[in-house]
């Protein structure tokens, strides 16, 4: 019985040194394996290849994998071993629960000098978002943290629970000058976990303490919690709200924002919004040639009708990891229209997936490009619309002290 259990061991073994041997010779990357990104171009790790097992969608999510970040040495692929193949077919994959940790920032004011966007300074009160569009541009910026921008981006989060207080102190800093702050550029302040921790509910709290002025933007029905301090703000000009609308379609908003406020919640949050005295732009972004560009009109018209004053457009943007992410994405919802979509895609940007030069990363270049920009200015007057604009009063601002009283000089 012994000889038995010996050798059954040692075979083991050697299969397992066999294994590991094999699959270090697969993924052990060399010198000429790791590959920076190029500003301006998508990225794709030369050793990736998504055929090797398919990646099952995760209900509820956006990402279908959990691609390595362009920062590891590593990568890791999922390979069929044989017993996958019957397990995988009509499932879907295990579902992976969302994760909230303490992001320790010391500063909670980012600034920029983007010429393409109309504000210098922004507030992000989460990293990573649960929301999961597929096409986020915030994505790769898990990658700093070593997660994935994939899975990891939208169940792997955290919040920055000293905001408010690293918020008041920045602003009670008498070298400080008042500008519109936008909250929401990068992850949605309303996501999901805002139910709870109510922390851009407490920023708000601040700004309007400060009478400082702010916008928001979001996809989250739950902005409209927040009315009774965004809309006293508003009556002075000192407060507006964006809101993100990509489709009418139920089903691709699914798809592509799975737990974003459904289309008819977020025009409900606009109607409610403006109801209120609270100016209310709506972002049009992205528009995806091919899957969501034929709604332009219909999608106009309905903010419209629901009270929004001004409407913009972005077009779809897929720098560095976001690129691999939202092909793997068109192959698993939408593989007949795959090819035509990246083709459009490329036609907008000199036949690259992404272009990142200031001024055509918005809108991108040539007739499809140049087209949905017409299509949006004859849409905006026909119905009396005007595009983004942040002109919000800052002659208000009363510096708090660093004890956080106003100041009243």
């Amino acid at each position: 019985m012994r000889a038995t259990w010996a050798l059954r061991i040692s075979l083991e073994c050697s299969y397992f040194v066999l294994y590991f041997e094999h699959m270090r010779n697969i993924i052990e990357p060399t010198s000429d394996h790791i590959e920076t990104a190029q500003p301006g171009e998508g990225w794709s790790h030369p050793d990736f290849n998504p055929d090797l097992l398919p990646a099952r969608r995760q209900k509820g999510r956006g990402a279908v994998s959990n691609i390595d970040g362009r920062f590891e040495r590593h990568i890791h692929q999922a390979v069929d071993d044989g017993w996958m193949t019957s397990l995988m077919e009509d499932q879907d994959a295990p579902r992976i629960r969302t994760t909230l940790g303490i992001d320790g920032a010391r500063s909670v004011i980012t600034r920029n000098q983007s010429p393409d966007v109309p504000f210098d300074r922004s507030i992000n009160p989460y990293r990573g978002c649960e929301h999961g569009c597929i096409y986020c541009f915030a994505r790769p910026t898990h990658a700093y943290l070593g997660l994935s921008p994939g899975l990891d981006f939208e169940t792997k989060l955290f919040w920055k629970p000293d905001a408010p207080a690293l918020l008041r102190k920045q602003l009670a800093a008498k070298s400080y000058m008042p500008a519109p702050i936008v909250i929401g550029t990068s992850t949605d302040p309303y996501q999901p976990v805002e139910r709870e921790k109510q922390l851009t509910r407490s920023i708000i709290k601040v700004l309007g303490d400060c009478h400082h002025p702010f916008s928001i933007i979001t996809k989250g029905a739950l902005v409209t919690r927040d009315i009774d301090l965004i809309a006293p703000m508003a009556a002075k000009n000192r407060a507006s709200v964006a809101v993100s609308v990509t489709s009418l379609d139920h089903r691709l908003s699914n798809l592509l924002e799975p737990r974003a406020s459904a289309p008819h919640r977020r025009l409900d949050a606009i109607r409610k919004l403006a109801d209120a005295g609270i100016p209310v732009t709506v972002l049009c972004a992205p528009i995806i040639p091919g899957l969501n560009d034929m709604e332009i009109e219909n999608l106009v018209a309905a903010v419209r009708d629901a009270g929004a004053t001004s409407v913009s457009h972005i077009v779809v943007r897929l720098p560095l990891e976001i690129a691999d992410l939202f092909e793997e994405w068109l192959g698993a919802h939408y593989p007949d229209r795959k090819a035509k979509v990246m083709s459009l895609i490329r036609q907008m940007r000199d036949g690259e997936r992404y272009q990142s030069e200031f001024g055509t990363r918005m809108r991108g270049t040539g007739p499809i490009a140049d087209l949905i920009t017409r299509r949006f200015d004859a849409a905006r007057k026909k119905h009396g619309m005007t595009g983004r604009s942040l002109n919000l009063d800052c002659s208000g601002f009363v510096r708090p002290n660093a004890n956080g009283q106003m100041s009243l000089f």
